[in-house]
């Protein structure tokens, strides 16, 4: 492939998802929901809610991530069963479907890495960034594929056992890390592998970063299910130029899920867990809160959502919330200028295992 048809992809996957990221909702529109445990993935009327068709999957499912530029839905298969802290075995694809005919088209595997969890396009230079868990050869880290051929470009190391969420900079050369164990989020040089920075975090969740790449915000601590508040639990901001946490943003328990709107809203999962805890793998799960905050972290409002939320996405004008909740499998839509619950969408699943990744996908 020549430069020039190099350029003329990027500037023509960038456009793409440019315009998704700011066109309103409108009829044909879709929500893509991962069961985690009923290793599916369902499909959503986004403007009437209605469930319009489920796909079955390999177990099991976690995140999805949308490729507007070729209308293609991208899930990791994480595990063969379990959670990051309990699992079966680590599983190593990648199941690309085509939304609009609702079929798998193609399955990737990332072998010799394994455990793929978090997605994300850079649309800047058509890659599909995927993160890895460590091997007994290698640190944990992102694998980048090129999103035409599906091919692995490079392999970055972030220097951490488990990187699950990540984010990276608007102009697709800088990559921050959530790191569960690892009392640090890692900074990379995406082009070069360059290990840039730490910065120092008590193990973390979430992870994402403002439109504009001025701030990035992390969830810390990794997450503890014993009942009761959970010191210095919250939002962490960082400044992207000095990368020092500028403020955090305190909750009573921790939150997982973190992600940012087009118009630049801070959304915040909150766990709660009630004192009366049953001995179950996750504790006994109470519904959780949606935090709403601006960019520099001021209070918006707070929304009651299911139990244990995980994965928070919004819509392409950033007016709509919608947060999956793995326990009680639903998808709370939250209508983020009111601060108020729309509806609740139902996700088939098995044991404790329900909802968990989401993709808004456009219409054509």
């Amino acid at each position: 492939m020549t430069r020039t048809h190099e350029a003329a992809r990027s500037s023509a996957a960038t456009a793409a998802a440019a315009t998704a990221r700011t066109r309103s909702p409108r009829a044909g529109d879709m929500l893509a929901v991962v069961s985690q445990g009923g290793s599916s993935v369902t499909f959503f009327d986004a403007v009437g809610h209605g469930r319009l068709d489920v796909l079955p999957l390999p177990s099991q499912p976690h995140e999805l991530c949308y490729d507007p530029a070729r209308r293609l839905l991208y899930v990791s298969i994480t595990y063969h069963a379990g959670y990051y802290h309990a699992n079966a075995g680590r599983a190593r694809e990648l199941v690309v479907i085509d939304p609009d005919t609702r079929r798998i088209v193609d399955t990737v595997d990332l072998a010799p890495d394994h455990a793929p969890h978090g997605l994300l396009l850079d649309p800047v230079r058509d890659l599909l960034w995927v993160s890895v868990e460590a091997t007994e050869e290698e640190t944990g880290g992102l694998v980048a594929l090129d999103a035409t051929t599906r091919r692995r470009v490079r392999r970055v190391p972030v220097h951490a056992p488990g990187p699950h969420w990540f984010a990276v900079t608007p102009d697709g050369r800088r990559a921050y890390s959530a790191n569960k164990e690892a009392p640090f989020v890692s900074v990379v040089d995406l082009e070069t592998g360059e290990a840039l920075d730490r910065i120092e975090v008590p193990g973390s969740e979430g992870i994402d970063i403002s439109p504009d790449g001025r701030y990035v915000y992390v969830a810390a601590p990794k997450g503890d299910y014993h009942p009761g508040s959970v010191p210095g639990a919250g939002v962490r901001i960082i400044d992207t130029t000095t990368g020092r946490t500028v403020r955090t943003l305190a909750t009573e328990n921790v939150v997982f899920p973190v992600h940012t709107t087009s118009q630049g809203l801070l959304l915040a999962g909150e766990l709660r867990v009630s004192a009366g805890s049953d001995g179950a793998s996750l504790g006994t799960q109470e519904p959780g809160v949606l935090h709403i905050h601006d960019a520099g972290g001021e209070p918006l409002g707070r929304v009651p959502v299911g139990a244990f939320p995980l994965t928070i996405t919004s819509s392409p004008d950033g007016r709509f919330g919608y947060v999956a909740a793995i326990l009680d499998s639903t998808v709370t839509v939250v209508d983020l200028a009111e601060a108020r619950v729309v509806t609740t969408l139902e996700v088939e699943h098995e044991g404790e295992s329900g909802a968990h990744g989401l993709a808004y996908i456009s219409a054509p």
